[in-house]
Protein backbone atom coordinates (compact mmCIF):
# COMPACT_ATOMS: atom_id res chain seq x y z
CA UNK A 1 0.00 0.00 0.00
CA UNK A 2 1.13 3.38 -0.88
CA UNK A 3 2.04 5.37 2.07
CA UNK A 4 0.59 8.40 2.86
CA UNK A 5 2.29 11.72 2.43
CA UNK A 6 0.03 14.46 4.67
CA UNK A 7 2.17 17.39 3.51
CA UNK A 8 1.94 16.55 -0.42
CA UNK A 9 -2.08 16.43 0.65
CA UNK A 10 -2.17 20.15 2.20
CA UNK A 11 0.15 21.62 -0.69
CA UNK A 12 -2.61 20.09 -3.48
CA UNK A 13 -5.36 21.68 -1.07
CA UNK A 14 -3.54 25.10 -1.04
CA UNK A 15 -3.17 24.61 -4.56
CA UNK A 16 -6.86 24.18 -5.02
CA UNK A 17 -7.34 26.59 -2.45
CA UNK A 18 -6.20 29.49 -4.51
CA UNK A 19 -7.92 28.33 -7.53
CA UNK A 20 -10.92 28.82 -5.58
CA UNK A 21 -10.30 32.06 -4.12
CA UNK A 22 -9.15 33.67 -7.95
CA UNK A 23 -12.36 32.60 -8.94
CA UNK A 24 -14.25 34.47 -6.14
CA UNK A 25 -12.37 37.41 -6.97
CA UNK A 26 -13.63 36.62 -10.96
CA UNK A 27 -16.97 35.63 -9.85
CA UNK A 28 -17.21 39.47 -8.01
CA UNK A 29 -15.97 41.25 -11.51
CA UNK A 30 -18.58 39.66 -13.66
CA UNK A 31 -21.52 40.42 -10.84
CA UNK A 32 -21.82 37.57 -8.77
CA UNK A 33 -24.00 34.56 -8.30
CA UNK A 34 -27.03 35.93 -9.81
CA UNK A 35 -25.59 37.28 -13.59
CA UNK A 36 -23.23 33.34 -13.52
CA UNK A 37 -25.15 30.84 -12.23
CA UNK A 38 -23.10 27.83 -13.73
CA UNK A 39 -19.95 29.18 -12.77
CA UNK A 40 -21.33 30.31 -9.01
CA UNK A 41 -22.87 26.97 -8.96
CA UNK A 42 -19.78 24.60 -9.48
CA UNK A 43 -17.42 27.27 -7.41
CA UNK A 44 -19.52 26.59 -4.63
CA UNK A 45 -19.25 22.69 -4.85
CA UNK A 46 -15.64 22.94 -5.96
CA UNK A 47 -15.03 24.79 -2.66
CA UNK A 48 -17.52 22.60 -0.36
CA UNK A 49 -15.36 20.03 -1.79
CA UNK A 50 -12.17 21.85 -0.90
CA UNK A 51 -12.95 23.09 3.15
CA UNK A 52 -14.25 19.43 3.45
CA UNK A 53 -10.69 18.00 2.37
CA UNK A 54 -9.32 20.99 4.89
CA UNK A 55 -11.18 19.92 7.53
CA UNK A 56 -9.90 16.30 7.25
CA UNK A 57 -6.05 17.25 7.56
CA UNK A 58 -6.09 17.39 11.92
CA UNK A 59 -8.55 13.86 10.97
CA UNK A 60 -5.21 12.61 9.07
CA UNK A 61 -2.76 12.98 11.70
CA UNK A 62 -3.70 10.69 14.18
CA UNK A 63 -3.07 7.25 12.39
CA UNK A 64 -1.98 5.39 9.24
CA UNK A 65 -5.36 5.04 8.07
CA UNK A 66 -6.59 8.30 8.97
CA UNK A 67 -3.97 9.73 6.68
CA UNK A 68 -4.61 6.93 4.17
CA UNK A 69 -8.10 8.18 3.48
CA UNK A 70 -7.17 12.25 4.24
CA UNK A 71 -4.68 11.55 1.00
CA UNK A 72 -7.51 10.00 -1.03
CA UNK A 73 -9.93 12.19 -0.06
CA UNK A 74 -7.70 15.08 -0.45
CA UNK A 75 -7.02 13.65 -4.24
CA UNK A 76 -10.55 12.93 -5.02
CA UNK A 77 -11.44 16.62 -4.23
CA UNK A 78 -8.70 18.03 -6.29
CA UNK A 79 -9.71 16.09 -8.94
CA UNK A 80 -13.81 17.25 -9.23
CA UNK A 81 -12.49 20.69 -9.22
CA UNK A 82 -10.09 20.25 -12.05
CA UNK A 83 -13.46 18.16 -14.13
CA UNK A 84 -14.84 21.67 -13.10
CA UNK A 85 -12.00 23.94 -14.82
CA UNK A 86 -11.34 22.27 -17.77
CA UNK A 87 -12.65 24.31 -20.96
CA UNK A 88 -13.73 26.98 -18.36
CA UNK A 89 -10.39 28.02 -16.97
CA UNK A 90 -10.42 31.50 -18.44
CA UNK A 91 -13.85 32.23 -16.95
CA UNK A 92 -12.57 30.64 -13.71
CA UNK A 93 -9.56 33.10 -14.23
CA UNK A 94 -7.06 30.59 -13.53
CA UNK A 95 -4.12 29.06 -16.14
CA UNK A 96 -5.12 25.77 -17.80
CA UNK A 97 -2.30 24.48 -15.54
CA UNK A 98 -3.38 25.62 -12.52
CA UNK A 99 -4.20 22.61 -11.11
CA UNK A 100 -0.39 20.77 -12.31
CA UNK A 101 1.09 20.97 -9.28
CA UNK A 102 -0.56 18.54 -8.10
CA UNK A 103 -0.79 16.06 -10.67
CA UNK A 104 1.42 13.87 -8.70
CA UNK A 105 -0.04 13.88 -5.54
CA UNK A 106 -3.77 13.08 -7.57
CA UNK A 107 -1.96 10.60 -9.25
CA UNK A 108 -0.34 8.61 -6.43
CA UNK A 109 -3.65 9.02 -4.45
CA UNK A 110 -6.26 8.19 -7.52
CA UNK A 111 -4.32 5.04 -8.34
CA UNK A 112 -6.85 2.37 -8.13
CA UNK A 113 -4.99 0.33 -6.39
CA UNK A 114 -4.84 2.58 -3.66
CA UNK A 115 -8.36 3.37 -3.87
CA UNK A 116 -9.38 -0.37 -3.60
CA UNK A 117 -7.10 -0.93 -0.89
CA UNK A 118 -9.21 1.58 1.23
CA UNK A 119 -12.35 -0.73 0.64
CA UNK A 120 -13.00 -2.36 3.96
CA UNK A 121 -11.25 0.67 6.31
CA UNK A 122 -14.02 3.33 6.76
CA UNK A 123 -11.65 4.38 9.56
CA UNK A 124 -11.88 5.33 13.16
CA UNK A 125 -14.46 8.03 14.32
CA UNK A 126 -12.38 9.92 17.20
CA UNK A 127 -15.02 10.79 19.55
CA UNK A 128 -15.18 12.07 22.61
CA UNK A 129 -15.78 9.68 25.31
CA UNK A 130 -18.97 10.92 26.32
CA UNK A 131 -20.18 11.63 22.57
CA UNK A 132 -19.31 7.71 22.10
CA UNK A 133 -21.87 6.83 24.83
CA UNK A 134 -24.43 9.02 22.83
CA UNK A 135 -23.52 7.27 19.55
CA UNK A 136 -23.73 4.08 21.82
CA UNK A 137 -27.14 4.49 23.13
CA UNK A 138 -28.77 5.91 19.68
CA UNK A 139 -27.11 3.48 17.89
CA UNK A 140 -28.77 0.39 19.84
CA UNK A 141 -31.83 2.37 19.69
CA UNK A 142 -31.96 2.25 16.18
CA UNK A 143 -31.05 -1.05 16.03
CA UNK A 144 -33.20 -2.23 18.30
CA UNK A 145 -36.50 -0.15 17.91
CA UNK A 146 -36.50 1.80 14.88
CA UNK A 147 -35.06 -0.98 11.87
CA UNK A 148 -37.61 -4.10 12.93
CA UNK A 149 -40.01 -1.33 11.09
CA UNK A 150 -38.11 0.40 8.38
CA UNK A 151 -38.48 -1.74 5.69
CA UNK A 152 -42.49 -2.16 6.42
CA UNK A 153 -43.35 1.66 6.52
CA UNK A 154 -41.16 2.37 3.34
CA UNK A 155 -43.39 -0.37 1.99
CA UNK A 156 -46.60 0.46 3.09
CA UNK A 157 -46.13 4.14 3.18
CA UNK A 158 -47.17 3.77 6.87
CA UNK A 159 -46.77 6.06 9.98
CA UNK A 160 -44.40 6.73 12.46
CA UNK A 161 -44.90 3.93 14.86
CA UNK A 162 -45.58 5.81 18.23
CA UNK A 163 -43.22 3.40 20.33
CA UNK A 164 -40.58 5.18 18.19
CA UNK A 165 -41.09 8.69 19.53
CA UNK A 166 -41.86 7.85 22.91
CA UNK A 167 -38.66 6.06 23.23
CA UNK A 168 -36.37 8.15 21.19
CA UNK A 169 -38.23 11.16 23.91
CA UNK A 170 -36.80 8.71 26.86
CA UNK A 171 -33.59 8.74 25.12
CA UNK A 172 -33.92 12.51 25.57
CA UNK A 173 -33.58 13.25 21.43
CA UNK A 174 -35.94 15.85 21.42
CA UNK A 175 -34.24 18.03 24.39
CA UNK A 176 -30.51 17.63 22.49
CA UNK A 177 -31.15 21.72 21.94
CA UNK A 178 -33.08 22.93 24.48
CA UNK A 179 -31.39 24.63 27.31
CA UNK A 180 -31.14 22.56 30.95
CA UNK A 181 -33.09 24.93 32.65
CA UNK A 182 -36.31 24.43 30.48
CA UNK A 183 -36.05 20.48 31.03
CA UNK A 184 -33.33 20.17 28.18
CA UNK A 185 -30.06 18.67 27.72
CA UNK A 186 -28.39 21.25 26.18
CA UNK A 187 -26.05 22.80 28.74
CA UNK A 188 -24.14 25.11 25.38
CA UNK A 189 -20.47 24.79 24.35
CA UNK A 190 -18.71 23.22 21.47
CA UNK A 191 -20.32 20.20 22.16
CA UNK A 192 -24.25 20.82 21.67
CA UNK A 193 -24.36 20.82 18.18
CA UNK A 194 -22.14 17.54 17.74
CA UNK A 195 -24.18 15.12 20.38
CA UNK A 196 -26.92 16.04 17.32
CA UNK A 197 -25.00 14.98 14.48
CA UNK A 198 -23.79 11.88 16.44
CA UNK A 199 -27.41 10.98 17.38
CA UNK A 200 -28.54 11.98 14.43
CA UNK A 201 -26.37 9.86 12.00
CA UNK A 202 -27.30 6.71 14.45
CA UNK A 203 -31.14 6.59 13.51
CA UNK A 204 -30.79 7.74 10.26
CA UNK A 205 -28.87 4.63 9.49
CA UNK A 206 -31.51 2.22 10.54
CA UNK A 207 -34.22 4.79 8.90
CA UNK A 208 -34.19 8.40 7.45
CA UNK A 209 -38.32 8.62 7.44
CA UNK A 210 -38.62 6.88 10.38
CA UNK A 211 -35.44 7.62 12.21
CA UNK A 212 -33.36 10.86 11.80
CA UNK A 213 -35.57 13.02 10.64
CA UNK A 214 -37.61 13.01 13.47
CA UNK A 215 -35.24 15.09 15.94
CA UNK A 216 -35.85 17.45 12.74
CA UNK A 217 -38.92 19.45 13.57
CA UNK A 218 -38.07 19.78 17.15
CA UNK A 219 -35.18 21.63 16.76
CA UNK A 220 -36.41 23.94 14.19
CA UNK A 221 -38.97 25.45 16.52
CA UNK A 222 -36.50 25.13 19.53
CA UNK A 223 -33.69 27.34 18.10
CA UNK A 224 -36.45 29.92 17.09
CA UNK A 225 -37.66 30.13 20.38
CA UNK A 226 -34.08 29.89 22.14
CA UNK A 227 -33.32 32.76 19.69
CA UNK A 228 -36.38 35.17 19.98
CA UNK A 229 -39.21 33.79 22.29
CA UNK A 230 -40.29 35.54 24.78
CA UNK A 231 -39.32 34.53 28.45
CA UNK A 232 -42.99 33.18 29.05
CA UNK A 233 -42.87 31.01 25.58
CA UNK A 234 -39.72 29.75 26.00
CA UNK A 235 -41.23 28.19 29.47
CA UNK A 236 -44.13 27.05 27.81
CA UNK A 237 -43.01 25.47 24.97
CA UNK A 238 -39.66 24.55 25.43
CA UNK A 239 -40.59 21.87 28.19
CA UNK A 240 -42.80 20.21 26.07
CA UNK A 241 -40.53 19.86 23.09
CA UNK A 242 -38.03 18.06 24.90
CA UNK A 243 -40.02 15.65 25.97
CA UNK A 244 -42.57 15.28 22.95
CA UNK A 245 -45.52 16.21 24.95
CA UNK A 246 -45.74 18.83 21.93
CA UNK A 247 -44.61 17.42 18.57
CA UNK A 248 -44.28 19.94 15.79
CA UNK A 249 -44.09 20.08 12.04
CA UNK A 250 -42.94 22.99 10.21
CA UNK A 251 -44.98 25.12 7.87
CA UNK A 252 -42.90 27.28 5.50
CA UNK A 253 -43.06 26.04 1.98
CA UNK A 254 -46.01 27.21 -0.28
CA UNK A 255 -47.04 25.97 -3.37
CA UNK A 256 -45.98 28.99 -5.50
CA UNK A 257 -42.87 29.99 -3.20
CA UNK A 258 -40.23 27.71 -1.83
CA UNK A 259 -36.83 28.66 -0.96
CA UNK A 260 -37.89 32.42 -2.11
CA UNK A 261 -39.45 32.53 1.47
CA UNK A 262 -39.33 36.56 0.92
CA UNK A 263 -43.26 36.11 -1.50
CA UNK A 264 -44.87 34.05 0.93
CA UNK A 265 -48.80 34.76 0.96
CA UNK A 266 -50.37 33.21 3.71
CA UNK A 267 -51.68 35.54 5.70
CA UNK A 268 -51.39 36.77 9.32
CA UNK A 269 -54.30 38.98 10.26
CA UNK A 270 -55.32 40.93 13.97
CA UNK A 271 -58.68 39.37 15.05
CA UNK A 272 -60.23 38.98 18.29
CA UNK A 273 -61.33 35.43 19.75
CA UNK A 274 -63.63 34.04 22.67
CA UNK A 275 -64.54 37.01 25.17
CA UNK A 276 -62.57 39.61 23.38
CA UNK A 277 -59.13 38.09 23.29
CA UNK A 278 -56.94 39.27 20.71
CA UNK A 279 -55.20 36.68 18.47
CA UNK A 280 -54.32 36.36 14.29
CA UNK A 281 -56.67 34.39 12.03
CA UNK A 282 -54.50 32.46 9.76
CA UNK A 283 -55.44 32.00 6.15
CA UNK A 284 -53.79 30.53 3.01
CA UNK A 285 -51.97 27.04 1.55
CA UNK A 286 -48.80 25.83 2.75
CA UNK A 287 -46.78 22.81 0.98
CA UNK A 288 -43.94 20.05 2.02
CA UNK A 289 -45.50 20.22 5.78
CA UNK A 290 -44.15 17.21 7.05
CA UNK A 291 -45.59 15.46 9.94
CA UNK A 292 -48.41 17.67 9.31
CA UNK A 293 -51.00 15.38 10.32
CA UNK A 294 -49.72 13.46 13.37
CA UNK A 295 -47.86 17.22 14.87
CA UNK A 296 -49.41 19.25 17.86
CA UNK A 297 -48.12 22.28 16.85
CA UNK A 298 -47.53 24.29 13.27
CA UNK A 299 -44.13 26.49 13.52
CA UNK A 300 -45.80 28.50 10.90
CA UNK A 301 -44.26 31.49 9.18
CA UNK A 302 -47.28 33.79 7.54
CA UNK A 303 -47.09 37.68 6.20
CA UNK A 304 -48.19 39.97 9.06
CA UNK A 305 -47.23 43.28 6.77
CA UNK A 306 -50.03 42.98 3.69
CA UNK A 307 -47.49 45.48 2.20
CA UNK A 308 -45.70 42.55 -0.25
CA UNK A 309 -42.87 45.64 -1.25
CA UNK A 310 -41.56 44.39 2.13
CA UNK A 311 -40.65 41.29 1.52
CA UNK A 312 -39.10 38.69 4.57
CA UNK A 313 -39.34 42.01 6.76
CA UNK A 314 -43.50 41.27 7.08
CA UNK A 315 -43.14 37.87 8.01
CA UNK A 316 -43.78 36.58 11.68
CA UNK A 317 -43.65 33.16 13.15
CA UNK A 318 -46.72 31.33 14.99
CA UNK A 319 -47.07 28.52 17.08
CA UNK A 320 -50.36 26.53 15.68
CA UNK A 321 -51.99 24.60 18.30
CA UNK A 322 -54.16 21.75 15.87
CA UNK A 323 -55.24 18.63 16.76
CA UNK A 324 -53.67 15.20 15.41
CA UNK A 325 -54.56 14.23 12.47
CA UNK A 326 -55.00 11.10 10.22
CA UNK A 327 -51.86 10.41 8.72
CA UNK A 328 -53.12 9.78 4.92
CA UNK A 329 -54.95 13.27 5.52
CA UNK A 330 -57.02 14.76 7.14
CA UNK A 331 -59.89 17.91 7.90
CA UNK A 332 -59.85 19.53 10.94
CA UNK A 333 -62.16 22.24 12.53
CA UNK A 334 -61.92 24.77 15.49
CA UNK A 335 -64.47 25.27 17.83
CA UNK A 336 -66.43 28.57 16.82
CA UNK A 337 -64.98 31.92 17.43
CA UNK A 338 -66.88 35.00 17.26
CA UNK A 339 -68.94 34.46 13.76
CA UNK A 340 -66.13 32.20 12.43
CA UNK A 341 -65.25 28.52 12.13
CA UNK A 342 -61.56 28.20 11.59
CA UNK A 343 -60.92 25.03 9.67
CA UNK A 344 -57.22 23.12 8.41
CA UNK A 345 -57.36 20.53 5.72
CA UNK A 346 -54.20 18.43 5.11
CA UNK A 347 -53.81 16.56 1.72
CA UNK A 348 -51.10 13.91 1.84
CA UNK A 349 -48.41 13.91 -1.08
CA UNK A 350 -46.95 10.54 -2.19
CA UNK A 351 -43.58 10.25 -2.74
CA UNK A 352 -40.81 7.91 -3.57
CA UNK A 353 -39.14 7.81 -0.63
CA UNK A 354 -38.56 9.29 3.04
CA UNK A 355 -41.98 7.72 4.04
CA UNK A 356 -43.31 7.32 7.46
CA UNK A 357 -43.63 10.88 8.63
CA UNK A 358 -45.79 12.58 5.13
CA UNK A 359 -45.96 15.66 3.91
CA UNK A 360 -48.78 17.66 3.15
CA UNK A 361 -50.64 20.71 1.62
CA UNK A 362 -52.11 22.21 4.01
CA UNK A 363 -55.06 24.64 3.55
CA UNK A 364 -56.17 27.09 6.60
CA UNK A 365 -59.33 28.83 6.52
CA UNK A 366 -59.80 31.12 9.47
CA UNK A 367 -57.73 29.48 11.80
CA UNK A 368 -57.25 31.54 14.76
CA UNK A 369 -54.21 31.70 17.23
CA UNK A 370 -53.59 33.62 20.30
CA UNK A 371 -51.35 37.05 20.31
CA UNK A 372 -49.24 35.08 22.89
CA UNK A 373 -48.25 32.38 20.05
CA UNK A 374 -46.61 35.05 17.72
CA UNK A 375 -42.33 34.10 18.96
CA UNK A 376 -41.45 36.90 20.42
CA UNK A 377 -44.38 39.02 21.33
CA UNK A 378 -44.87 41.88 19.95
CA UNK A 379 -40.96 42.49 19.03
CA UNK A 380 -41.12 39.37 17.15
CA UNK A 381 -43.10 40.91 14.65
CA UNK A 382 -41.86 41.17 11.24
CA UNK A 383 -39.05 39.04 12.69
CA UNK A 384 -40.24 35.62 11.56
CA UNK A 385 -37.74 35.16 8.66
CA UNK A 386 -34.43 35.85 11.11
CA UNK A 387 -35.91 33.08 13.34
CA UNK A 388 -37.00 30.99 10.91
CA UNK A 389 -33.67 30.51 9.76
CA UNK A 390 -31.98 30.57 12.86
CA UNK A 391 -33.56 27.04 12.78
CA UNK A 392 -33.23 26.29 9.34
CA UNK A 393 -29.10 26.92 9.55
CA UNK A 394 -28.73 23.99 12.46
CA UNK A 395 -31.27 22.14 9.95
CA UNK A 396 -28.60 22.12 7.54
CA UNK A 397 -25.95 20.26 9.62
CA UNK A 398 -28.80 17.94 11.15
CA UNK A 399 -29.29 16.89 7.41
CA UNK A 400 -25.71 16.51 6.71
CA UNK A 401 -25.65 13.89 9.49
CA UNK A 402 -29.07 12.22 8.39
CA UNK A 403 -26.90 11.63 4.71
CA UNK A 404 -24.33 10.13 6.77
CA UNK A 405 -26.58 7.77 8.33
CA UNK A 406 -27.87 7.00 5.15
CA UNK A 407 -24.33 6.45 3.28
CA UNK A 408 -22.85 4.52 6.28
CA UNK A 409 -25.60 1.77 5.78
CA UNK A 410 -25.68 1.58 2.52
CA UNK A 411 -21.74 1.18 2.54
CA UNK A 412 -22.01 -1.68 5.13
CA UNK A 413 -24.75 -3.26 2.81
CA UNK A 414 -22.80 -3.45 -0.21
CA UNK A 415 -19.71 -4.25 1.93
CA UNK A 416 -21.81 -7.56 3.58
CA UNK A 417 -23.31 -8.22 -0.20
CA UNK A 418 -19.80 -7.82 -1.50
CA UNK A 419 -18.02 -10.65 0.83
CA UNK A 420 -21.08 -12.77 0.08
CA UNK A 421 -22.41 -12.87 -3.54
CA UNK A 422 -20.13 -14.73 -6.03
CA UNK A 423 -19.72 -13.91 -9.67
CA UNK A 424 -18.09 -16.20 -12.36
CA UNK A 425 -16.29 -18.03 -9.08
CA UNK A 426 -15.14 -15.31 -7.19
CA UNK A 427 -16.81 -13.22 -4.13
CA UNK A 428 -17.95 -10.01 -6.08
CA UNK A 429 -15.26 -8.39 -3.08
CA UNK A 430 -12.80 -9.74 -4.97
CA UNK A 431 -12.86 -7.75 -7.85
CA UNK A 432 -10.97 -4.46 -8.24
CA UNK A 433 -13.74 -2.49 -9.53
CA UNK A 434 -16.02 -3.11 -6.21
CA UNK A 435 -12.88 -2.66 -4.19
CA UNK A 436 -12.42 0.83 -5.47
CA UNK A 437 -15.96 1.77 -5.86
CA UNK A 438 -15.87 0.86 -1.74
CA UNK A 439 -12.67 3.02 -1.38
CA UNK A 440 -14.19 5.73 -2.29
CA UNK A 441 -17.31 5.34 -0.42
CA UNK A 442 -15.00 4.94 2.68
CA UNK A 443 -13.27 8.57 1.85
CA UNK A 444 -16.25 10.50 1.19
CA UNK A 445 -18.14 9.10 4.39
CA UNK A 446 -15.34 9.35 6.63
CA UNK A 447 -14.45 12.77 5.34
CA UNK A 448 -18.34 13.98 5.50
CA UNK A 449 -18.21 12.92 8.69
CA UNK A 450 -14.67 14.54 9.90
CA UNK A 451 -16.38 17.98 8.15
CA UNK A 452 -19.27 17.58 9.74
CA UNK A 453 -17.74 17.36 13.44
CA UNK A 454 -15.82 20.25 12.56
CA UNK A 455 -18.97 22.60 11.95
CA UNK A 456 -20.84 21.50 14.30
CA UNK A 457 -17.95 22.62 16.92
CA UNK A 458 -18.06 26.30 15.19
CA UNK A 459 -22.01 26.26 15.70
CA UNK A 460 -21.40 25.61 19.18
CA UNK A 461 -18.37 28.60 19.07
CA UNK A 462 -21.27 30.65 16.83
CA UNK A 463 -19.83 30.22 13.87
CA UNK A 464 -19.86 28.26 11.01
CA UNK A 465 -23.18 29.62 9.09
CA UNK A 466 -21.10 29.73 5.65
CA UNK A 467 -20.10 25.54 6.60
CA UNK A 468 -23.25 24.57 7.56
CA UNK A 469 -24.31 25.34 4.28
CA UNK A 470 -21.04 23.69 2.77
CA UNK A 471 -21.13 20.87 4.67
CA UNK A 472 -24.94 20.44 3.37
CA UNK A 473 -24.34 20.97 0.11
CA UNK A 474 -21.66 18.58 -0.31
CA UNK A 475 -22.26 16.19 1.74
CA UNK A 476 -26.19 15.46 0.44
CA UNK A 477 -24.40 15.08 -3.15
CA UNK A 478 -21.99 12.30 -2.01
CA UNK A 479 -25.55 10.22 -0.46
CA UNK A 480 -26.90 10.12 -3.40
CA UNK A 481 -23.30 8.69 -5.71
CA UNK A 482 -22.65 5.96 -2.40
CA UNK A 483 -26.05 4.59 -2.29
CA UNK A 484 -26.53 4.58 -5.91
CA UNK A 485 -22.66 2.80 -6.21
CA UNK A 486 -23.95 0.55 -2.89
CA UNK A 487 -27.19 -0.58 -5.05
CA UNK A 488 -25.10 -1.61 -8.40
CA UNK A 489 -23.07 -3.54 -5.94
CA UNK A 490 -25.95 -5.68 -5.20
CA UNK A 491 -26.50 -5.92 -9.05
CA UNK A 492 -30.12 -6.93 -9.36
CA UNK A 493 -31.30 -7.40 -6.12
CA UNK A 494 -30.40 -3.82 -5.61
CA UNK A 495 -33.40 -3.25 -7.62
CA UNK A 496 -35.48 -5.32 -5.87
CA UNK A 497 -37.59 -4.24 -2.62
CA UNK A 498 -35.98 -7.67 -1.12
CA UNK A 499 -32.73 -5.46 0.46
CA UNK A 500 -32.91 -2.35 2.19
CA UNK A 501 -30.50 -0.86 -0.23
CA UNK A 502 -32.75 0.36 -2.28
CA UNK A 503 -34.88 2.13 0.41
CA UNK A 504 -31.60 4.14 1.12
CA UNK A 505 -31.58 5.24 -2.31
CA UNK A 506 -34.65 6.39 -2.89
CA UNK A 507 -34.19 7.93 0.49
CA UNK A 508 -31.06 9.89 -0.10
CA UNK A 509 -32.16 11.63 -3.60
CA UNK A 510 -34.40 14.00 -1.15
CA UNK A 511 -31.71 15.27 0.72
CA UNK A 512 -30.53 17.65 -1.75
CA UNK A 513 -33.84 18.92 -2.27
CA UNK A 514 -35.00 19.74 1.50
CA UNK A 515 -33.95 22.03 3.94
CA UNK A 516 -32.99 24.15 0.80
CA UNK A 517 -32.74 22.99 -2.49
CA UNK A 518 -29.30 22.37 -3.77
CA UNK A 519 -29.23 24.93 -6.66
CA UNK A 520 -30.68 27.99 -4.40
CA UNK A 521 -28.38 26.68 -1.16
CA UNK A 522 -25.41 27.18 -3.98
CA UNK A 523 -26.70 30.40 -5.37
CA UNK A 524 -28.35 32.03 -2.87
CA UNK A 525 -26.31 31.36 -0.01
CA UNK A 526 -23.07 29.83 -0.66
CA UNK A 527 -21.86 31.69 -3.49
CA UNK A 528 -23.28 34.94 -2.11
CA UNK A 529 -21.46 34.61 1.66
CA UNK A 530 -18.17 34.01 -0.84
CA UNK A 531 -18.36 37.37 -2.38
CA UNK A 532 -19.73 39.07 0.33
Amino acid sequence: MTSPDLAAAEAAIETAEAVIANAISRLTELGGPDQNQVFAYDLAHGGAAVTTARAMLEYGAKGDVEAALTCGFAADAVHDLATKLIGRHQLWAVDADALAPTDDFVATFRDPAFVASLAKTPGPLHLPDDMDMVRDAFGSFADDVIAPHAEHVHRTNGDVPEEIISGMAELGAFGLSVPAEYGGYSEGGPDEYLGMVVATEELSKASLGIGGSLITRPEILTRALVKGGTEEQKAQWLPKLATAEVMPAVAVTEPDYGSDVAGLKVTATPADGPDGEPGYVINGVKTWCTFGARADVLSLLARTDPDKSAGHRGLSLFIVPKPRGEGHGFVLEQDPIADRKGKMEGRPIDTIGYRGMHSYEIALDDWWVPADHLVGGTDGMGKGFYLQMAGFENGRLQTAARALGVMQAAYDSAVEYAENRKVFGENIMEYELTQAKLGRMAMLIQASRQFSYVVARLMGEGKGQMEASMVKAYVCKAAEWVTREAMQIHGGFGYAEEYDVSRLFVDARVLSIFEGADETLCLKVIARRMVA
